[in-house]
């Protein structure tokens, strides 16, 4: 068992790669040998990002299995099983082991007996990757060989005590990944030097820091704003710092909420500093329910819940109406989505929207592209465009 010295230092360094800016499946391939001296495993852990707006998978990484067969996936959003990642997302704890989840019986999970046990697994512990908010952005897995000590308590408590690091690490790591997008809506990405001058940007920068406090005539001045600035200071300076004063959230002229964050980037032996500037609010699956299915606002707020695993009496609890009005929404969300089913319906969005973002992942992870969070449009392209064409997502030069 190791010492709570050994846990102390493995979870400082989970805290700086996480501080880092590192893609998605970077930081999960750094942080693996390090959970490894605390927790060991067998094979390689299983990582998953999920959206925080549906709490469905978005990216699968494991570097012993590089793709989940699509019959695991299927299971995942149609079948009854204890070891669902959204049951464990929504679970108190945030935490389980398939022994535990199935008092003592992991052959009743069907989970188990299809996806685990034909690899050599005999033990499953899930941890759900929580922010310091509550909100999960994905959840880590880990397997043992028949034989091979239980998970315990403690190795429990460890990845929890990290999760919340490992879960800013997955958020902005996708925020980073989706700054390389092109579509209207994709955050745009700023790199600094170590003397806190612009090197690059994405595409639709120049507007969106023209928009900020302080950012009129920046190009004529030579001066970034303010809060860029700051946020990239904090970013090089490489302080212990929390997620929240590494992020910022203002108010542009026009009366538009933007939230930045601030990263640091390591490469090549240079040290930069990466701000994000999101456009759009993290609630991606609205207008995805609005274009796809026409659905109304309150249909949309019902669907949302019901993504998210939540019964009748929670959803009437958090809409303020009654379980009889929340059943007449359900009701008209299945006859607009063609469904009879809380668990169809899931099954149906997760199909049309996110499956195809997990292969998109998948190939992304293989070419060494980073990996993007949001659900694939009603495009159907992952990239959000109608029609074919390739996509430039470098960088412009300042």
């Amino acid at each position: 068992m190791a010492t709570a010295e050994a846990r102390r230092r493995a979870a400082e360094r989970i805290g700086a790669l996480s501080r880092r800016g590192l893609d998605v499946a970077a930081l999960w391939r750094a942080c693996d040998p390090v959970i490894h001296e605390i927790v060991p495993f067998m094979l390689r852990p299983c990582w998953f990002t999920m959206d925080p707006a549906s709490l469905i998978v978005t990216s699968h990484y494991d570097a012993a299995i590089p793709s989940l067969p699509p019959e695991a996936l299927a299971h995942e959003y149609e079948a009854d099983d204890a070891m669902t990642l959204s049951r464990i997302v929504r679970s108190a704890s945030g935490a389980t082991t398939v022994h535990d989840a199935t008092a003592g019986d992991p052959a009743s999970s069907e989970g188990w007996r299809r996806f685990v046990q034909p690899f050599g697994g005999d033990q499953q512990l899930a941890v759900a990757l929580r922010g310091r908010s509550g909100i999960a952005q994905g959840v880590l897995t880990l397997y043992r060989e028949p034989g091979a000590p239980m998970f315990t308590v403690e190795d429990a408590a460890f990845l929890r005590s990290v999760s919340a690091d490992l879960a800013a690490g997955a958020a902005r790591g996708l925020l980073l990944g989706e700054a390389e997008e092109q579509g209207p809506n994709a955050p745009v990405l700023l790199v600094l030097d170590e003397d806190w001058q612009l090197q690059s940007m994405t595409p639709g920068a120049e507007a969106v820091v023209a928009a900020l406090p302080g950012g009129g005539s920046w190009r004529e001045r030579g001066t970034l704003p303010p809060v860029v600035l700051s946020l990239a200071a904090g970013a090089l300076a490489g302080a212990d710092t929390t997620d929240e004063q590494r992020s910022a959230r203002v108010r542009t002229e026009d009366g538009r909420w933007l939230t930045l964050h601030g990263s640091p980037l390591v490469s090549d032996g240079r040290r930069r500093a990466a701000v994000i500037v999101e456009r759009t609010p993290p609630d991606r699956i609205s207008p995805l329910l609005m274009e796809a299915y026409g659905l109304t606002e309150r249909e949309k707020d019902v669907t949302r819940s019901v993504l998210q695993g939540e019964p009748t009496a929670g959803i009437a609890a958090a809409l303020f109406m009654s379980p009889e009005t929340v059943q007449q929404h359900l009701k008209h969300v299945f006859e607009k989505t063609g469904v009879h089913s809380r668990r169809a319906l899931v099954a149906k969005v997760f199909h049309a929207h996110y499956e195809p973002r997990v292969h998109d992942n998948d190939q992304r992870i293989a070419s060494g592209r980073p990996v993007i969070g949001s659900p694939v449009p009603p495009t159907g392209r992952p990239d959000g465009r109608a029609g074919g064409g390739a996509v430039d997502t470098r960088p412009r030069e300042a």
